[in-house]
């Protein structure tokens, strides 16, 4: 029987097609989730955060620490959408983004082995803030699950061994929770396919025409998504 550690979660971001549209809009949950984390007087440990051309986020993984977090935020898993005037957009024309977020549990046990033939691992330059050997020396990790292609990057820490580490342990809670949703024939934000795009969103983000923040499973409302995007969560997360 599968054995989940209540009080830590893997959230990992990714943007949804649109360029630096989309991009932008997986750093504006990047830092709404921080937010929240630090309201509440968790941990938020980046592991991994590869930057769009224009300073947004491709992808973000992230290690929160706290009573109850997975708990508490997996329902968060699923597309994010916004509607806003783009920044980008020299016609200041409407855009609307996507980005997916997920919200794993760490396992802490379970019966299931990987096969090492079955693991690929590349290294290469951490980016960002770090430690001296940042941008000098092939610390980061790549581990690639070749049956399935799944694949997680960690950044985070100043050797290989212990990214390579981390990124074992994220590698494994991605399998299992596909296994299950799999053994539950039921559609898991994890498998491939998932479209980031319209008619899969759970949750929408309007700042233009209007103000409005509405997720589509609960029916919960919010017209000031300034708040909400300032990690102000709790009235969608205690709805679940």
């Amino acid at each position: 029987m599968l054995n989940y550690e209540k009080n830590k979660a893997l959230l990992n971001i990714y943007a949804g097609a649109g360029g630096v549209d989309a991009q932008d809009w997986a750093s504006m949950l990047f830092r709404m989730y921080q937010r929240y984390v630090h309201k509440k007087g968790w941990s938020f440990v980046v592991l991994h955060h590869s930057l769009g051309e224009q300073g947004g986020t491709k992808s973000a993984s992230v290690e929160i620490r706290g009573e109850r977090v997975y708990e508490l935020l997996k329902g968060e898993s699923g597309v994010h959408r916004l509607v806003r005037i783009s920044p980008f957009s020299a016609k200041k024309l409407r855009h609307t983004s996507f980005a997916m977020v997920e919200f794993l549990p760490e396992i802490v046990a379970a019966e299931v082995k990987l096969d090492p033939n079955d693991l690929k691992f590349d290294v290469f330059r951490s980016s960002g803030p770090g430690g001296q050997n940042v941008n000098k020396l092939e610390t980061a990790v790549r581990v690639t699950h070749l049956p399935t292609g799944t694949s997680v990057a960690v950044q985070s820490e100043r050797s290989q061994a212990q990214n390579k580490e981390r990124a074992l342990q994220m590698l494994y809670s991605k399998l299992v929770q596909r296994m299950e949703a799999e053994k539950a024939s039921q559609i898991s934000e994890l498998k491939p396919g998932v479209s980031i795009e319209w008619g899969s969103q759970i949750r929408s983000y309007v700042l233009h025409p209007y103000q409005m923040v509405k997720d589509h499973r609960t029916g919960v409302k919010s017209s000031q998504p300034d708040k909400i995007l300032d990690g102000e969560l709790d009235k969608f997360i205690n709805s679940k």
